[in-house]
């Protein structure tokens, strides 16, 4: 039996999080060069956060002490709690889902600072996010799948499938949405680009919004959330 509620699953990284801004600067003060946004975009792990070939030799050789991934991994959470910022419109966006009645809404992230839950709090809520009322901020490790949680967190609040929705800019959040019924909100400012989601992974264009103004709009409209 399905409750009355809407569900929203929204991606921290690259979705409401200008995560680009905060690894490229965390990065540049190591003396690591990450690239431009473009190009991060289109590399596939492992060699998205060590750079491009160009990169790769000269950000490897600062990453080999441990000593050294340590403290970037440390600057790197000082700089999500301190100074990293969401994307335009979606503090608010935020704040109108979780004062919405009969709407589930909140996070699920890999991110990968320390104490990622804590950081992320603490960055939402430096941002005007009414944080401590979300229905979930939920951290997994980048080997997990998100599939498996995204599945939970409806089965947790009896949500129809055609009631659900998720907000993401990669490949993982695209097929975890669609794997729970979900209706997929897809971004192309984060960390996978426009011509990848499209022509590699296949996601429609009509589900893609090219910035953050437009996903609010989509959401908005979507969730009949107009004043």
């Amino acid at each position: 039996m399905y409750s009355r509620d809407r569900l929203v699953i929204l991606d921290a990284d690259g979705t409401t999080i200008d995560a680009f801004s905060a690894i490229h600067n965390t990065f540049a003060k190591y003396g690591m060069n990450l690239g431009d946004l473009e190009r991060f975009q289109r590399r596939r792990n492992p060699f998205k956060y060590l750079g491009g070939l160009k990169e790769f030799s000269g950000n490897l050789r600062h990453q080999l002490s441990k000593k050294k991934r340590n403290q970037l991994l440390q600057t790197l959470t000082e700089f999500y709690r301190e100074e990293c910022l969401l994307y335009p419109g979606i503090a608010n966006l935020m704040n109108r889902l979780i004062a919405t009645p009969n709407c589930k809404v909140g996070i699920l992230t890999r991110n990968v600072t320390i104490e990622p839950e804590q950081t992320l709090s603490q960055l939402y809520k430096r941002q005007g996010v009414e944080v401590g009322n979300l229905d979930f901020l939920t951290h997994i490790s980048i080997r997990q799948s998100k599939t498996k949680y995204f599945h939970s967190i409806r089965e947790l609040y009896q949500i129809n499938p055609a009631r659900s929705y998720a907000c993401g800019d990669e490949r993982i959040d695209y097929l975890a949405a669609r794997s729970i019924g979900a209706h997929p909100f897809m971004v192309s400012y984060g960390f996978e680009g426009y011509w990848r989601l499209v022509y590699k992974i296949g996601v429609p264009v009509e589900l893609i919004s090219k910035d953050s103004y437009a996903l609010c709009e989509r959401l908005i409209n979507a969730l009949d959330l107009y004043d």
